[in-house]
């Protein structure tokens, strides 16, 4: 991403000089579709992210524009009861109402929008506009809100504004992660553990091309099943349910996907711990397999990737990421054959279905942050490399 492009063009477009706030996109490791069961998960944040520049007005309007993306949004925070268009920039709109809902005294401000990661690739980029635009909103104001209270209402911003009912892991990924570990976060009592990720194993994110839009998914549906099965064993959530033997025939596998995916993340940050790469790719595989027979989120792309990724020497796992019916997968790969196994994901993908995938080598990277203006930035060894295949 070009931070000097970006900032000169807000500069031509909004006459003023910006300050620049970047948020994450996340892969999740395992642990899917259990945040919102208050279970386990095991993501980390990526350096493809959503970068805002901003600088503020001097009245009560946001404007927001993305340089990806075609619609644009001007509103007055004075507006008590906004709605949502089923455009993107209700992630942007939500966020300011939720903000100031919760009591922040946000100004108003330009905002331009920049991002590289794959919108519908599961990849949580609307989770990162959200940080990234509430980091924004909150700085120039000269307002001050704890990285996890952000998080919480962004969160809040996409269940009760944009309409899609997420779990808090995205937000917290994005705003919270620790460059070179992965996150473990227990989602029923908030606790966080940074493990670290062995040297010599590195994360291929293959991104299938189809785009998945949740909203109009299956994924509200999901939860209400499990949320349903939950309400029939009488317990606060399937995270504190364990027989399942009363639940009717259309229930029982997902809530079987929920403990047995719980139990799966349990074990994969134990295997991190002793560098057991092996053991943590096999958990991927069983995960992937929930997912795609229990859960039934996956789709044929996926499926494909997952089994091309599978048979290639030196990957120790592969499984779906993200929230399903279409996006990426997440491959644990020796380092040594990162090369020969983003050559065979690109060949076998585009033999298989037509489709030319796009392939990401990444590294954990750290949370939510401003970054420094572009004149005065050094440009480090980026930890994300898109692959030539």
């Amino acid at each position: 991403m070009n931070l000097s492009r970006l900032s000169n063009i807000f500069e031509e477009r909004f006459h003023s000089p910006c300050r620049l706030f970047r948020a994450p996109g996340r892969v999740n490791l395992i642990g899917e579709h259990t945040d919102y069961n208050a279970g386990l998960v095991l993501p980390v944040a990526i350096e493809l992210s959503v970068v805002t520049a901003a600088a503020p007005r001097g009245d009560n309007k946001i404007r927001a524009i993305s340089l990806q993306l075609p619609e644009e949004l001007e509103f007055d925070l004075a507006e008590t009861s906004p709605s949502a268009r089923g455009q993107w920039t209700d992630y942007v709109q939500g966020v300011a109402h939720t903000l100031t809902q919760a009591g922040y005294p946000i100004r108003g401000a330009n905002l331009l929008i920049d991002s590289n990661l794959p919108v519908g690739g599961g990849l949580s980029s609307s989770a990162a506009l959200e940080v990234s635009a509430a980091n924004a909103l909150l700085a120039l104001s000269s307002v001050e809100a704890p990285a996890e209270e952000v998080a919480f209402l962004c969160q809040k911003a996409e269940s009760d504004f944009a309409g899609m009912r997420c779990g808090i892991m995205d937000q917290f990924t994005s705003s919270l992660a620790r460059a070179g570990h992965a996150m473990l976060l227990d989602c029923a009592l908030l606790e966080i553990e940074f493990v670290p990720l062995p040297a010599d194993v590195r994360l291929v994110v293959a991104n299938t091309m189809i785009k998945h839009k949740l909203q109009d998914s299956d994924y509200n549906q999901r939860r209400a099943e499990c949320e349903q099965a939950a309400r029939l064993l009488g317990a606060a959530s399937l995270r504190a349910a364990s027989d399942l033997s009363s639940l009717p025939a259309h229930l029982l596998p997902r809530a079987r996907h929920v403990i047995s995916e719980n139990a799966r993340v349990a074990a994969a940050a134990a295997a991190l711990r002793r560098a057991d790469p092996a053991e943590f790719g096999r958990l991927m595989a069983e995960s992937h397999a929930s997912l795609r027979d229990d859960y039934q989120v996956s789709c044929p792309e996926l499926d494909t990737m997952v089994a091309i990724a599978s048979a290639q020497p030196g990957v120790w796992g592969a499984r779906m990421t993200g929230g399903g019916f279409g996006g990426c997968t997440v491959n644990l790969v020796a380092a040594d054959a990162v090369d020969s196994v983003c050559r065979a994901l690109a060949h076998g993908y585009r033999e298989a279905t037509g489709i030319n995938p796009v392939i990401h080598v990444c590294q954990p990277a750290g949370g939510a942050s401003e970054l420094p203006a572009p004149s005065s930035r050094t440009s480090p060894e980026p930890a994300l490399r898109q692959s030539e295949c």
